[in-house]
């Protein structure tokens, strides 16, 4: 087991994961002494998976309140967090050190590589530059507090000293990877309120076979809407994965926490469904031309072989089980009445959810310290002064598509350079 160095630095980083990364290779660029103080055994556990290993960096989104606006009402928080360090600024940091980055579907920004290697090697080289100390496979276990001020990080080993502390140990999402939420005890063990951490960007479970049977197949445009006892209330239009257990894909994983909501406070009898529209850019009537249309082209051709051309191969049998049309008649022998049933099921194929996939499948986990608790313009604690909160400890519900990342540049880069400021304003400040 490594143990740190020095008997006191000026910054000490808890978590080796994006924010934390940020945060110690910014104080040190500043001129402080830091130590990093992973319990794993190498850094960036979570960071390595993300985006299913091509690392989302960020959101294409420059202006900050255009981002801050997809993070609902606690993104006001963040603006003077997110004027020191915007979108802008991020890619500006990894595209000067060598890191291209690539623009795709809904702003999701990666890197050239594809590769979320090349993220962890960028921010190693980073800490290396400036000299931070890593130290992993250490174990922290709480703070030591003392007049309003924090004096030690507990560990498994012995207590680090510092004059500035740094939480980086993320939330409860992907425990496997180290984040299993224990510094929300410490938090709350020296008085911070914390909001109890609940997955909140999660998969989809549904009851149907037919969702389930298409497992693999993916959508990059459809609509879905939650239908509370036969009316619809709120939709999204993104992309969508039919999986095993039945929905997952960023549609999905935006969406859950609405479903969540109308399946924790629906009352004995009410009915909970989805409603898939996958042709969402067309109505019935505009949809029902286009059918015709493909019919017209394929008069001659069977039903199911007259259908590739409005929707996706992999769809064609379910659908066509689904409006109940047999597959092996020809297009010019289909009526008016099954041709509108075809459309409507284009429009309307309803699903059943029975639950949510746990925190081990989730992209984001809900929860952490009290927004009113933190100063955004140093991501100081308002009860320590010298203890800097990042990344997903903070209480911030955000999509998937890079928002999670970039909350960690930002919150990790302002923390890393009050904290180095702290250092060198305040000496007097330090404590045994």
């Amino acid at each position: 087991m490594k143990v740190p160095k020095k008997a006191r630095y000026d910054v000490a980083v808890i978590g080796g994961g994006p924010a934390g990364m940020m945060a110690a290779g910014r104080a040190a660029e500043l001129g402080a002494s830091v130590v990093l103080v992973e319990k794993n055994e190498g850094l960036g556990k979570k960071l390595l998976i993300t985006g299913g290993g091509r690392c989302n960096v960020t959101n294409d989104k420059p202006d900050p309140r255009e981002f801050l606006e997809k993070l609902g009402k606690k993104g006001k928080f963040l603006f003077s967090t997110f004027a020191q360090h915007s979108v802008k600024d991020s890619l500006d940091f990894f595209n000067s050190r060598g890191m291209g980055t690539k623009v795709e579907n809904e702003g999701r920004v990666f890197p050239v590589t594809d590769s979320a290697r090349t993220v962890y090697d960028l921010l190693v080289r980073y800490m290396k530059e400036g000299g931070v100390e890593v130290v992993t496979g250490l174990a922290a276990k709480g703070f030591h507090a003392r007049d309003g001020v924090i004096v030690g990080l507990n560990t498994e080993k012995d207590t680090v000293v510092a004059d500035s502390y740094i939480l980086a140990t993320g939330g409860t999402s992907a425990p496997e990877t180290g984040s299993t939420g224990e510094a929300f005890k410490w938090l709350a063990r020296i008085g911070h309120n914390v909001t109890e951490p609940d997955a909140a960007l999660v998969p989809v479970k549904i009851a149907e076979k037919w969702v389930r049977d298409l497992s693999g197949v993916s959508h990059q445009h459809v609509k879905l809407a939650l239908v509370i006892n036969g009316k619809r209330d709120t939709s999204r239009i993104g992309r969508m994965v039919f999986a095993h257990f039945g929905l997952s894909g960023p549609l999905v994983l935006n969406f859950s926490k609405e479903i969540r909501e109308a399946m924790q406070y629906a009352q004995t009898g009410d009915k909970i469904e989805l409603a898939l529209d996958i042709m969402p850019d067309l109505d019935s009537a505009a949809l029902d031309k286009r059918v015709q249309e493909a019919f017209a082209t394929a008069s001659n051709k069977k039903l199911k072989n007259s259908l590739k051309g409005v929707v996706v191969p992999a769809l064609v049998a379910t659908v066509l089980s689904l409006a109940k049309l047999d597959g092996e008649k020809e297009a010019n022998a289909v009526t008016r009445e099954e041709r509108l049933a075809l459309v409507k099921t284009l429009k309307d194929m309803r699903m059943t959810p029975t639950g949510f996939l746990g925190k081990e499948k989730a992209i984001v986990a809900s929860g952490g310290v009290k927004l009113e608790e933190v100063d955004f313009r140093t991501m100081a604690s308002r009860l320590f002064p010298n203890l800097y909160l990042i990344g997903d400890v903070l209480d911030v519900e955000r999509p998937s598509g890079g928002y999670s990342l970039q909350l960690c540049w930002t919150t990790g880069w302002v923390a890393g350079k009050s904290a180095a400021k702290r250092s060198k304003e305040n000496p007097s400040s330090r404590q045994a």
